[in-house]
């Protein structure tokens, strides 16, 4: 049995396998083939086929396989990290791998914590991380950490394998129409069934997940994977690398005047302008603007600065809101404008995205297309300067009862241990310079409250606010930035569902500290039940011993009981050099007596 290839498109027609697509049966030879047959690809007769040497094509292509060039060129783009796990479909790609050193390839436990730690990774450092893996379960199992890249707008690329294209159909082992299910999680979305269109497909792909800010996947046949081609038989396409985007003078003007014509302007600094809290410092110091963030944008402005109001939304502090209330324009700098925010958009305000879908809020007020680290400057400059010295000794008053509040709650006599005792000590040990992997649930409405940023870097599952994301971000976090301290915030419901990947942590030597609050419930969920007059159900937890478990898997753990043990175990954790469990018995009952 022999093989014949397209010259026009290059596929290959296989005697052995047939073509189903044009009905073909396995075994038929090509000279057998009706007169009128055509390439299933591109609609070439007969005529444009010859016979395909494999030893052949291997010598013209220098060796190079497709899994050889598809993995050389996301190196190219700055793609160095891959999440995943090998399998049967995807063998080809990972044989790639293995033999370009450049390409870090972190294989995890559970496909769902590959596509976390990739969201993650982009959130850290605007990268892009990729996954690798199979059709079927593996692709399957993408889908939750995938949908978290979606909502919060992180790109990432998803290569997965899949069978081999000339047994698609029912029957098929592993198989499922990747296309069809990846199609509401992405910006792009493609097959390559042809070599020849490898690294077009690619590059279109990581283009739309650079400019789109979304997930973009591309599923590979096992047999196209280990096809040998040339590089010089493929095009590709190139991304811009200039983002900066200013709106005009015009806009710029009208919206420096609404400012200059407010009495009680306040900024809402979020996510988008992450790499920008100096230049929020320097508006609102300039024009005697209070700052407030939202929880994802929480440690963007830190929190010790005069005129940082902290949080705005369901888990902020009271005087954020009174002051945005009272206002009469808000300065909204790069801010999601979710349902636990909710800022309020029948007021005037100046808004300032690189997105233009979400600009235009509010039917009043100015929106100004651009980046937030171009666009703050050239309003501060346009702004006029205000004395503030009044508004700003009521806002330090304010901060000053807030926090002496929150100083009376973290009682240090109670055990179990109280939360807010447990943020205290975190943000006296946590260093100024670390990341900070959040997960969701009762921990993180204690972190958004209680917990004083300084200048540390913090990642969060959003908009779809799924359980489980804080360990493999914190794998993320350690993998981008190993010189940092990483600690991953949770309770032990959310780290659960991730904790199969603790040994990944061993495996590649990732020192990551994950502070577990072990209150044996569900505890968001007990107290939903409360607020909506449920009895409690369902909501208790059976824990391992969290700190056996990590010395079990070859990390270290301590258990902490008392509240003068905290500190001297998170410096314990700290000092050391393995992956850190400090699993704190805390109060199931902190909301409910």
């Amino acid at each position: 049995m022999q093989k014949w290839r397209c010259r026009v498109c290059g596929y290959i027609y296989d005697e052995e396998n047939g073509e189903p697509a044009t009905g073909t049966k396995p075994g038929t030879p090509f000279r057998d083939l009706p007169k009128d047959w055509k390439c299933p690809i591109c609609g070439a007769d007969k005529n444009s086929f010859s016979v395909a040497d494999p030893e052949m094509e291997k010598e013209k292509s220098g060796g190079k396989t497709v899994s050889d060039l598809i993995i050389s060129e996301l190196l190219d783009w700055g793609v160095n990290v891959v999440f995943g796990l090998p399998g049967t479909s995807s063998l080809g790609l990972v044989e790639a791998i293995r033999k370009n050193s450049k390409m870090q390839y972190i294989v995890v436990r559970h496909e769902e914590n590959a596509a976390m730690a990739a969201s993650a990774y982009n959130k850290y450092t605007g990268k892009i991380a990729a996954c690798l893996t199979i059709a079927g379960p593996g692709a399957t199992n993408l889908a939750t950490g995938l949908y978290d890249a979606k909502e919060d707008h992180a790109s990432v690329i998803s290569i997965n394998g899949q069978v081999k294209f000339q047994y698609t159909g029912p029957g098929g082992i592993q198989e499922i129409d990747l296309d069809a299910f990846f199609r509401p999680i992405t910006v792009y979305n493609n097959t390559i069934y042809d070599s020849h269109t490898a690294l077009l497909i690619l590059t279109k792909a990581l283009k739309s997940a650079i400019i789109k800010k979304g997930v973009a996947q591309v599923s590979i046949p096992n047999n196209i994977q280990k096809e040998y081609i040339g590089e010089e038989l493929c095009c590709r396409e190139n991304c811009i690398k200039d983002f900066r985007i200013i709106p005009g003078t015009e806009e710029l003007e009208k919206a420096a005047s609404l400012i200059n014509n407010s009495k009680n302007p306040v900024i809402i600094a979020g996510f988008g302008c992450r790499n920008s809290g100096d230049k929020v410092i320097e508006l609102a110091k300039k024009n005697g603007s209070p700052i407030v963030t939202t929880f994802r944008a929480k440690g963007i402005i830190p929190e010790y600065e005069k005129l940082n109001l902290g949080i705005l939304g369901s888990v902020g502090t009271p005087h954020a809101r009174e002051f945005v209330n009272g206002s009469d324009l808000l300065i909204a700098a790069g801010a999601g404008f979710s349902q636990f925010t909710n800022i309020p958009v029948d007021k005037k305000i100046v808004q300032i995205d690189l997105d233009p879908m979400k600009l235009e809020k509010s039917t009043q007020g100015i929106s100004l297309w651009g980046n937030c680290d171009l666009v703050l400057p050239l309003l501060t400059e346009k702004v006029k300067s205000r004395k503030y010295s009044e508004k700003l000794e009521k806002i330090c008053n304010l901060k000053k009862k807030w926090y002496e509040k929150l100083e009376m709650e973290a009682d240090d006599t109670m055990t179990p241990i109280r939360p807010p005792y447990i943020m205290k000590i975190l943000s006296e040990t946590i260093p100024e310079d670390a990341l900070i992997a959040l997960d969701v649930g009762e921990n993180q409405w204690w972190f958004g409250r209680n917990f004083r940023m300084k200048n540390q870097l913090f990642a969060m599952s959003g908009y779809l606010g799924t359980m489980g994301f804080g360990f493999p971000a914190a794998i993320a976090g350690k993998i981008a930035y190993p010189e940092k301290d990483v600690f991953c915030i949770t309770g032990d419901g959310g780290f659960a569902m991730a904790m199969a990947d603790f040994v990944t942590a061993v495996k590649y030597n990732l020192p990551v500290i994950v502070v577990i609050l072990s209150n044996r419930q569900f505890g968001m969920i007990q107290v939903e039940q409360m607020m909506e007059k449920y009895p409690n159900y369902s909501t208790e937890l059976l824990n391992p011993d969290f700190s056996a478990y990590a010395k079990s898997c070859g990390g270290d753990g301590i258990r902490v009981e008392k509240p003068k043990d905290l500190g001297p175990a998170l410096i314990k954790a700290i000092k050391s050099k393995k992956p850190f469990i400090v699993d704190i018995d805390t109060d199931p009952r902190r909301f409910t007596t």
